[in-house]
């Protein structure tokens, strides 16, 4: 155990001899002196905690000696204990108090008084240490998690960058491979050429998706996934859903059947993008480990309350089945039921881990059933606000884009696969364009001609999208200033579309882009004409 210093300070030596007596202890070291001088080097030196100090003395009494030690930094701390044979008159105890002292001992000492407040002192003491030890602990502690801390946000934005740049680098080049592939569609091919295009097709999608897979678990992650709820056709979202996935099963000859609960209104308040990602995940994982069978949804009303339902979606499949110990592993990201499955289905093992996320953000809940051999059945349950229980019929269209009139658009982009496919979408709906490469060159060729739109992308060399977009903006070719201006991103970030909104840009499309999203927006924005 440390030891503590107590100073004696009295000018007769036979008194600090009694006081050394009495103060006598394995935890503590007495320093004693007859010179108020002596005293102040002393504890200016030495680490002193307690300081018993008699008020009479020559040169300096004891009241001076104090109001120096308590004027010092350094000495401000020590707690002082007046011994003093001056009459017990209060004025004195109240001018020593007043001094900074802690307590009064009157000569003759009574040598249990004497003891017990010195203990009770040096328990002060070792208290007060303690409480500085834990301080100094906690302060060096908060200076770790500040660093720790600052050292998180800086991978944050670090892996924020990466992802953001990795979107933009495989992305760029998948839109081109998909939307050449779908350009060949249009063109006459051999039965053996449009086998080819297909697989071609299938092949750009699957990386895709192992990307929007990746990209989506980080946004989950960063905490930027957001639930935007709108009027939602259930029925028709899950349609759309087994459409997209109804050649899968074909490669695979199984059945994709849907069963839908007559209760189930026309319109809800959903998420249906979310939605769509949790119905894609699980269907798309079904058709994955089923060999031979079906593979179900089945949507049904459980309960209901007021204006609410609680809705069942259901997915089951007549697959491999999970063994019970691996069911919890399944929803751990990057992780499969087993490095069999792993070897012979292949797959990131991010699909559940993302619908495990994406339903806990909808406020739903994820369970799954399961039988090794027999097949699995996930189910997401949710409730939904009825918006409307007044079925709609929709109106089939042509499925083929309209062309335009009397429309001329300026594209920015420097990258020549999808500046090629852009130009053959643009002409084969009639719209009369000029190209450039980047930035500056956009500002250039806007102060010469007149456009109704400009599509511009986001990354390019000299100067990229949104420095121009922010000119355009600003005036820099004048009369100009609100021309619409759509970006081409292969970010996916919420801030990376936000930022582009904020440079100025009117809308964002997201690469790789469908066609019929980008006749409409096109539409949208030159609808005046």
């Amino acid at each position: 155990m440390e030891k503590i210093n107590i100073l004696i300070v009295d000018d007769r030596p036979e008194n600090i001899i009694a006081l050394e007596a009495l103060l006598q202890r394995d935890d503590v070291n007495v320093i004693s002196t007859t010179l108020p001088n002596e005293a102040l080097r002393l504890s200016w030196e030495m680490d002193i905690s307690i300081a018993l100090v008699d008020v009479q003395m020559p040169e300096m009494d004891g009241f001076e000696l104090v109001e120096i030690l308590k004027s010092n930094p350094r000495t401000k701390d020590i707690l002082i204990i007046f011994v003093t044979a001056i009459s017990t008159d209060t004025k004195y105890a109240v001018k020593g108090l007043n001094t900074g002292a802690v307590d009064y001992l009157y000569k003759p000492l009574n040598p249990f008084v004497t003891s017990a407040k010195v203990d009770s002192f040096i328990q002060f003491v070792r208290t007060q240490r303690d409480i500085k030890k834990k301080n100094e602990e906690l302060q060096a502690y908060q200076k770790k998690l500040i660093q720790a801390k600052e050292e998180a946000e800086q991978g944050k934005r670090i892996k924020e960058n990466f992802l953001a740049n990795m979107s933009h680098e495989i992305r760029t080049p998948i839109n081109g491979i998909i939307g050449i592939a779908n350009l060949l569609h249009s063109t006459p091919l051999t039965e053996e050429q449009k086998e080819m295009v297909s697989l071609l097709e299938i092949s750009s999608n699957s990386l895709l998706g192992v990307i929007n897979d990746i990209l989506d678990l980080s946004k989950i992650e960063a905490g930027k996934f957001k639930i935007n709820r709108a009027e939602t056709d259930l029925i028709k979202n899950c349609n759309s859903v087994i459409n997209l996935l109804r050649i899968h099963a074909k490669e695979k000859d199984l059945e994709l059947l849907t069963e839908y609960d007559e209760q189930i209104p026309a319109l809800v308040m959903a998420d249906s993008l979310r939605l769509n990602q949790i119905l894609m995940n699980l269907i798309a994982n079904a058709i994955k480990f089923t060999q031979k069978g079906t593979v179900t949804l089945k949507v049904k009303v459980l309960d209901s309350k007021g204006n609410n339902l609680q809705i069942e979606f259901s997915v089951t499949d007549t697959g491999i089945g999970i063994a019970a110990e691996n069911i919890e592993k399944i929803f751990e990201t990057f992780e499969q039921a087993d490095e069999q499955t792993t070897i012979k289905f292949g797959g990131t093992g991010l699909g559940l881990s993302i619908v495990k996320n994406l339903a806990k953000l909808k406020g739903g809940i994820l369970n799954v059933k399961s039988e090794e051999q027999k097949g699995s059945t996930f189910c997401f349950t949710n409730w939904y606000e009825v918006v409307s229980n007044e079925k709609h019929e929709e109106t089939p269209g042509s499925g083929k884009l309209a062309p335009f009139e009397n429309v001329k658009i300026l594209i920015a982009e420097d990258n020549s696969i999808n500046a090629f496919l852009i130009k053959k979408i643009l002409k084969d709906w009639n719209i009369q364009f000029d190209l450039v490469e980047n930035g500056k060159e956009s500002l250039e060729k806007l102060k010469e001609n007149d456009y109704d739109l400009i599509l511009m992308d986001t990354f390019m060399p000299v100067m990229n999208g949104l420095e121009a977009i922010k000119l355009i903006r600003e005036g820099y070719a004048p009369g100009k200033e609100n021309i619409p201006v759509i970006t081409f991103s292969a970010a996916v970030m919420d801030d990376d579309k936000k930022t582009a909104i904020s440079a100025g840009a009117n809308d964002v499309i997201s690469k790789p882009f469908e066609q019929d999203v980008l006749h409409k927006k096109i539409a949208f924005y030159t609808r005046k004409k």
